[in-house]
């Protein structure tokens, strides 16, 4: 979510993301942009995760496999995903206090066009903090031709408005 902030005149600093006053229980927010992802970005990924199944990374291989082509390292989609929600859910978080119900639906494979959304399931203030919130969000991973590849539960700690750090 962008908030153009006034800094003085007519000059004006983008920011991004939201506080805890900004989630409504059942909002669903479609993240954008979407991102193809590459070859490169699949191999890369792999080998700087030490990731050495060669179903990401040798074609031969994967030629032989169900799939008949190399599969998307799913730690590489659950970071892109994830990546796309921040300006929506996370970018003024605190920190991510946990990740539940991880689900590999479907594959992704190179030249396939992901998207993101997330839906708010739960918000609360802060028992012990009482300048934050906690708010849970069900996050899905889409194809550009609808299939559901992922989703998962994540749960941040959040500034209420005026306790956020300044960009």
């Amino acid at each position: 979510m962008q908030h153009p902030k006034e800094i003085e005149g007519q000059r004006y600093r983008e920011t991004f993301g939201r506080c805890f006053e900004d989630f409504h229980v059942g909002d669903i927010y479609e993240h954008r942009p979407g991102r193809t992802i590459t070859e490169t970005d699949n191999i890369w990924f792999t080998l700087l995760t030490m990731n050495t199944h060669p179903l990401h990374f040798d074609k031969s291989y994967a030629a032989k496999s169900e799939f008949k082509q190399p599969l998307v390292n799913s730690c590489l989609t659950l970071s892109m995903v994830v990546g796309m929600s921040v300006s929506d859910v996370s970018q003024q978080a605190i920190g991510n206090l946990g990740w539940n119900d991880i689900k590999l639906t479907a594959p992704v494979f190179v030249g396939d066009t992901i998207y993101a959304e997330s839906e708010v399931l739960g918000k609360r203030e802060s028992s012990s903090r009482p300048t934050q919130g906690i708010v849970t969000v069900r996050t899905i991973g889409k194809k550009a031709d609808g299939v559901q590849f992922m989703s998962f539960e994540r749960t941040v700690l959040v500034p209420k408005r005026g306790h956020a750090i300044e960009q």
